[in-house]
């Protein structure tokens, strides 16, 4: 099963999506994007996240306030680096999308903080 994301993904994917890796914050492709549209999985290409609930953390990552639907997205206890995080991956396809943290703005005060390598966006037309 894995190595069809070998094939399909970039090194960086798949060391990201599939090896649960990070990339640099303030260097990857969406984290200052401001287009319109909804954010994919880059693995199986479900609905992940909508622009409209993107906003500037600072953090140098895509940081979301919501998922588009829960049904898209599971948690699970991250405890690797001697931390206590919680890890979002992709309901359908269990691709390592980030964390989820809870220091958001307002309703909700959840950032989803999210790898753009993780990441395909579809503009709104």
């Amino acid at each position: 099963m894995e190595d069809k994301w070998a094939i399909k993904l970039t090194e960086e994917q798949y060391r990201i999506c599939r090896q649960c890796g990070t990339e640099p914050p303030f260097k990857n492709k969406y984290w200052n994007c401001k287009e319109s549209g909804i954010y994919h999985c880059i693995c199986c290409d479900i609905p992940l996240f909508s622009s409209d609930a993107k906003f500037e953390s600072g953090s140098g990552w895509p940081s979301f306030t919501s998922p588009i639907s829960e049904d898209s997205i599971s948690s699970i206890i991250d405890k690797s680096f001697g931390m206590t995080r919680i890890e979002v991956k992709c309901k359908n396809c269990d691709s390592h999308l980030g964390h989820v943290f809870d220091d958001g703005p307002k309703p909700n005060g959840l950032r989803y903080c999210i790898n753009s390598a993780s990441l395909s966006l579809t503009l709104d037309e």
